[in-house]
């Protein structure tokens, strides 16, 4: 990607806040549509991002930093670079730089999460746990200032008495950091409690850097106007917006909000476009569907179990074929211009049955995969355990597996877009040669009732087993807690 200018402004903005599972790049594009100046990713930690690898993904025209499952942790394109903050959580100075080195150049920003009260960050040091080590806070961010050349901020909460949080931001102030983002609640309190804009009027009345206000969404922001109000109630340089924004990003929009169906549909559009995963995508929407969940495009949307069933849900099914033929069409024309060594990695395939087969994930019940029923079956015949050997291709990075059943090699021509959709086909092509039910709709065979229901993106004790769908319960529940004041799962604190 090409350089960015070293330096980001951070007075009179409108800024996306970091909110987990939901600053992904389809969000963030979309704040940006609707006026946003800056807009934060999610929070990624430390040590999860140094296992990462930088790849430039040429089909999707993105920057991809990719873990060693192939999952991709963070991913950016050239329309974001000047706007876009990475945040990190961490507790650690030499890995926070090593984790600034390594994103630097496809960011235009730095920050460091000081503020999250959740368990799962304060448990390793990390978030509002720094709050009670200044010499940590130091030292991490005066490494941060002194080894990068993006500005470096930090979002903290404001701590029990005023005098202390004063003194504390006089000394991160001190470590040379551009900015300082302040969330007007304390470390216990939740967003049910008021947002203190006296806290923050006095931390922007006693340093020179730009502060940004956070925290307004719940008593003080539910338009666009409210977001000028806030600002002027505390004083502030900007303001960082979360909730509001999570519910309907629209809200930076000076002329006011859109239609709700209107601002989904964008959103998907940008989802499909740049592969986000349907769970990521399918969470987002419950957030901003909340009170219409249990409407029809509501229970849709539940019941919704990829990309192509979410645009279905919203009338944007065939947006979803063009696109996808489109790229497919550019991943073929890239492996046309790769010499024929470079394209597929070298295997021995002597006697190796293969099909061109896909698992489609819409023609099988959702209790039953073919990975399950080629497991049972091999159960049954008192078999080894199918043995899968999946490979990624570099240019287009899709998959191919190979099964092994009773010595026998199976394979699918096709290449698929995950590590366990190529395995589900690969099943498939095994189950089909052997002439062997493969769980499709319609298809019954008792043995499979006996064993415990798994999910159906779910490998029985595979690599994949740890991750989560976000179905339509969840995200049921996520609203009802968001209605009831208790916190959600986000970074926007």
């Amino acid at each position: 990607m090409i350089e960015h200018s070293l330096s980001l402004c951070y007075r009179n903005k409108l800024i996306l806040a970091p909110m987990v599972r939901v600053g992904t790049l389809p969000m963030r594009l979309l704040a940006l549509d609707y006026g946003a100046d800056i807009v934060y990713c999610e929070e990624l930690i430390d040590l999860k991002m140094l296992q990462c690898k930088r790849v430039v993904n040429e089909v999707l025209s993105t920057v991809d930093f990719v873990a060693p499952d192939d999952r991709v942790v963070f991913r950016t394109c050239e329309r974001e670079q000047s706007k876009v903050v990475f945040q990190m959580g961490t507790s650690d100075a030499d890995r926070a730089l090593a984790v600034a080195k390594l994103v630097e150049n496809d960011v235009a920003g730095i920050d460091v999460n000081m503020g999250c009260p959740k368990e799962y960050s304060t448990k390793g040091g990390m978030g509002a746990a720094l709050l009670s080590d200044p010499d940590k806070i130091e030292k991490i961010l005066s490494t941060l200032v002194k080894g990068i050349r993006r500005p470096v901020t930090c979002k903290i909460r404001i701590l029990p008495s005023l005098e202390d949080t004063l003194s504390l931001v006089k000394r991160i102030e001190r470590t040379g950091i551009a900015a300082v983002t302040v969330h007007g609640r304390k470390r216990e309190e939740r967003p049910q409690h008021p947002v203190s804009c006296e806290a923050i009027k006095a931390i922007a009345e006693t340093l020179s850097i730009p502060v940004i206000a956070n925290g307004g969404s719940h008593d003080h922001i539910q338009k666009y106007l409210d977001i000028e109000d806030f600002r002027q109630a505390t004083a502030a340089s900007s303001v960082m917006v979360a909730r509001a924004a999570m519910w309907n990003p629209s809200i930076f929009l000076k002329e006011g909000l859109r239609p709700l169906e209107e601002v989904m549909q964008k959103y998907i559009r940008y989802a499909v476009q740049y592969e986000n995963h349907y769970t990521n995508t399918k969470y987002c929407l419950c957030q901003m569907l909340r009170e219409q969940l249990e409407s029809p495009q509501g229970r849709l949307l539940h019941a919704a179990q990829s990309s192509q069933e979410i645009c279905e849900a919203f009338g944007l099914g065939a947006f979803y074929e063009e696109t996808t033929r489109e790229l497919n069409a550019r991943r073929a024309e890239l492996l046309a211009r790769t010499p024929e060594a470079a394209r597929e990695p070298v295997e021995d395939t002597s006697g190796v049955i293969k099909m061109a087969v896909k698992f489609d994930r819409r023609a099988y019940s959702p209790q039953i995969t073919p990975k399950m029923c080629l497991l049972e079956w091999c159960r049954k015949e008192k078999l080894a355990q199918p043995v899968y050997d999946t490979v990624q291709r570099p240019l287009d990075r899709l998959f191919c597996s190979v099964v092994t059943v009773a010595e026998q090699k199976y394979q699918s021509t096709l290449w698929d877009k995950s590590k366990k959709l190529a395995e589900q086909a690969a099943a498939i092509v095994c189950l089909r040669s052997r002439g062997l039910p493969e769980g499709r709709l319609g298809e019954e065979n008792p043995s499979w009732h006996k064993r415990k229901r798994e999910a159906p993106d779910q490998d029985p004790g595979g690599p994949g087993a740890q991750e989560q769908a976000v179905p339509g319960e969840l995200c049921k529940k996520l609203f009802v807690a968001l209605g009831s004041g208790e916190e959600s799962p986000l970074e926007g604190w």
